[in-house]
């Protein structure tokens, strides 16, 4: 059988400010946050409200990779010539994208101030919709959730951040999601994260305000009236008003060179929202509201 490796790199040394308990002390303190994603590439949803995390409110990021990023070769030419390895061909990506694909995630971190990275090294096997085939037969399901409730219980942290997972997105995607609410709930309510889907959206934009659960997993359903909370990336980053943080975005989608189609994301998202599941105690949600408040204040980083 397959065994999935994992490794963990370091990055910042924190301060005393990090021996924390629970939510209510770090919410006086610096926010503690993981970040779970399915690929290397998939920060970017992110961005922007993790640098103000880790830069404006001088917080903790940890990121959780599930898959090893190896299925993402079919958008690599533009990058051939930077790492000189044939890497559209399958054969070649499946040995060297999981590698190549960590240091672009990781020197994107640098930008954003992610601190401990978590491999899991999943197979990332195909683009598909269908979140059961991955639970079943492509991942290692029970080894990933009892992974990752080790990793939270380990933290701890306030907020997880993942993705929403709609009907018609990237099973993978919604796989980690699932994968990540089932591990924070399996915890003692006293170190349990509040757990936040996010979707990145245009200013006004409708889409998913009607999501309500991904059918057949209890689990994903939402506080009815989302997304709830937003972090808008066109916020003045500097003294000046003239600098925002879509720079950020940017810098952190430059790294991912291996991955085209990022490179089509710049300037592309005006807002980072975020809906509230309700697996989260109920108390979570006025906690998340100050803390989007403080996210969203006129203190520059």
């Amino acid at each position: 059988m397959r065994r999935a490796v994992e490794t963990l790199t370091i990055g910042l040394a924190l301060t005393g400010l990090l021996v924390g308990a629970g939510n209510a002390a770090a919410q006086e303190a610096a926010p503690r946050v993981l970040v779970v994603t399915a690929h290397p590439d998939d920060d970017a949803m992110f961005a922007a409200t993790v640098y103000r995390i880790t830069h404006g409110l001088h917080g903790v990021v940890d990121l959780a990779l599930i898959t090893d990023g190896s299925g993402g070769y079919r958008y690599s030419g533009p990058s051939e010539a930077i790492y000189h390895l044939h890497l559209t061909d399958e054969r070649v990506a499946r040995q060297y994208l999981p590698a190549i694909r960590k240091r672009e995630l990781m020197a994107g971190g640098a930008i954003v101030g992610i601190r401990n990275y978590f491999f899991l090294d999943e197979y990332d096997n195909a683009y598909t919709e269908n979140v059961d085939s991955i639970l079943t037969y492509v991942w290692h399901t029970d080894r990933v959730r009892a992974r990752l409730k080790e990793i939270m219980a380990a933290g701890p942290y306030d907020y997880v951040f993942v993705h929403l997972p709609p009907p018609h997105f990237h099973a993978h995607h919604k796989a980690a999601t699932i994968l990540a609410l089932q591990a924070a709930t399996a915890l003692p309510p006293d170190v349990r994260p509040v757990v936040l889907g996010s979707f990145v959206g245009v200013e006004n934009d409708t889409t998913y305000t009607g999501f309500d659960q991904l059918v057949g997993y209890p689990e994903t359903r939402v506080r009815a009236g989302g997304p709830h909370f937003f972090f808008d990336r066109n916020q003045a980053l500097d003294a000046t008003g003239r600098l925002n943080y879509q720079i950020v975005v940017n810098w952190l989608i430059a790294e991912h060179k291996s991955q085209g189609t990022m490179q089509l994301l710049m300037n592309r998202g005006d807002v980072e929202r975020f809906w509230f599941f309700d697996a989260n105690a109920p108390a979570g949600f006025a906690e998340t509201q100050r803390f989007f408040a403080e996210l969203n204040g006129t203190d520059t980083p």
